[in-house]
């Protein structure tokens, strides 16, 4: 016997991944069952979960290779080297 789930979701999201499971040859609801019987088969939900990373300015090839010094030109003298 066949049962209803009924969601709240944004309507963006909808149409998005109605979009993306048509060119798959799915609809919604093949989908949503693929998903509940996996969480089934794994008792877990199948995929991982988390934050996306946050963004972060590049810093030239310099990540990581900073330091304090005693004497401040020594630092503007290594960047002067590296930028030649």
């Amino acid at each position: 016997m066949n049962t209803n789930i009924n969601i709240r979701t944004t309507s963006e999201l909808k149409t998005n991944a109605n979009d993306v499971l048509k060119r798959m040859g799915l609809d919604m609801s093949t989908a949503v069952n693929i998903y509940l019987t996996q969480i089934v088969y794994r008792n877990a939900i199948p995929f991982e979960i988390s934050v996306p990373p946050r963004r972060t300015a590049k810093l030239g090839g310099w990540e990581g290779k900073g330091y304090v010094s005693d004497d401040f030109n020594e630092p503007m003298e290594e960047f002067e080297e590296y930028m030649r």
